[in-house]
């Protein structure tokens, strides 16, 4: 009796600290939250990728003006 009021109990008090978590997913400022936090990390991505094509190009054109002047020569 005492193993299953234990048990009873826990429910209780596991569905009454996520019943919040729950219901904040329906509210208008998570989902605003949500979407900022999703243009964010698109921006941030977008500049990491650019910077990465930078960084991938600049080696490229140094490598390439370096053979340019080694036909010349």
């Amino acid at each position: 009796m005492s193993n299953s009021m234990g048990i009873a109990s826990a429910f209780v008090l596991s569905s009454l600290i996520l019943s919040p978590m729950a219901m904040a997913e329906e509210s208008q400022s998570f989902v605003a939250q949500n979407a900022a936090r999703a243009q964010a990390f698109e921006q941030y991505q977008a500049e990491v990728m650019a910077k990465a094509q930078d960084a991938t190009q600049a080696p490229q054109a140094a490598t390439s003006k370096v053979q340019a002047a080694e036909k010349d020569s």
